[in-house]
């Protein structure tokens, strides 16, 4: 039998077709090799951030190798009986006005959401005088109010008087500090308060009001709680305003932190900056122990709002540390 030229044979039962190379196949993959992914190049972030760095370290060596600011009686006036006394009674009317400020304002925000006209336009008028006159001016006008009132009475209404005070004897320095900074502070947390009471969504108060549950209920177990969430931070900036408004009360003859600071001041006038600088560190130190409290009671609010809590400081720090011990495990690995 004749073959045309250039036919294979085939042997045994193989079908012909596939002793034939075939051209139309992909080629084979080829072996994939691992690569870097290199971050996107930002030249203007590294730029500023060494900008940043050197203002931050001239700074610092200025503040470190200047004899003006005499760290040596810094270091002598920090922990001297004097400055911690005036510490005492800067953190005693802080905390009391504080406490008093916020029921004050919780009462004033219920008076100023409530249906009574009048209870809303006292709640408003209190609240706009307080605002408009100056903390200062409130202190000084306490401060000499046995001027205008000698006594105080309790008795009945233009009638007759059971029981009569001399103001003199009750207004005291701590007790017209106290009562200052209270009624001014009562006022900024009226408006936290409202603003915190009305960002609780609307079908909260139905829902409440649907289980029939009295309104103290509704509110101390319902609405205040979610409130709180709004209230927290925006109390705390006006606390951290409180710690450092204190400081007026030295006006009223009670020596706080910054009356002791100028008192001891005017008697060794050479030590006026670093009496400055142990004032400043101070009130540094209480205003950053008031902020670590609020991150803890705005996540222990947030437990019902998010999904996962934000970390603890110490969280963050394990975290940075195991990301960062990943990425070199993976630079060395490439």
């Amino acid at each position: 039998m004749s073959q045309s030229p250039g036919t294979a044979v085939s042997s045994g039962s193989a079908p012909l077709a596939e002793t034939i190379p075939r051209t139309d196949l992909p080629a084979p993959p080829k072996t994939l090799t691992a690569q870097r992914v290199l971050p996107l190049r930002r030249p203007g972030r590294h730029l500023v951030t060494a900008v940043v760095l050197v203002l931050v370290a001239q700074i610092t060596h200025g503040l470190v190798t200047n004899p003006f600011y005499q760290w040596d009686r810094f270091q002598y006036w920090f922990l001297r009986p004097t400055i911690l006394d005036g510490l005492l009674i800067t953190l005693e009317v802080a905390v009391y006005s504080a406490v008093l400020g916020l029921l004050g304002g919780i009462l004033l925000a219920l008076a100023r959401l409530s249906p009574s006209p009048v209870l809303r336009a006292v709640s408003w008028v209190y609240t706009w005088l307080f605002r408009s006159v100056p903390l200062i001016v409130v202190l000084l006008f306490l401060y000499n109010f046995s001027a205008l009132y000698q006594t105080l009475s309790v008795g009945v209404p233009f009638g007759p008087a059971f029981f009569t005070f001399d103001e003199s004897r009750l207004a005291t320095d701590m007790a017209v500090a106290v009562i200052g900074l209270s009624l001014n502070e009562a006022a900024y947390a009226s408006e936290v308060v409202r603003g915190g009471i009305l960002s609780v969504d609307q079908g909260q108060h139905e829902a409440a009001s649907a289980l029939g549950l009295p309104k103290r209920y509704q509110f101390a177990r319902i609405v205040f709680p979610q409130a709180l969430r709004s209230i927290t931070p925006n109390y705390v900036n006006q606390l951290i305003g409180l710690i450092k408004g204190t400081s007026l009360v030295f006006y009223v003859s009670l020596l706080d932190l910054f009356g002791s600071v100028q008192s001891m001041g005017s008697t060794y006038p050479g030590d006026i900056v670093p009496l400055l600088l142990v004032a400043t560190v101070w009130y540094l130190i209480l205003t950053s122990v008031v902020s670590v409290i609020q991150f803890y009671v705005e996540r222990h609010y947030s437990r019902g709002a998010l999904r996962t809590l934000p970390p603890t400081p110490l969280q963050k720090v394990r975290n940075g540390l195991r990301e960062m011990r990943a990425r070199v495990r993976r630079e060395t690995a490439i």
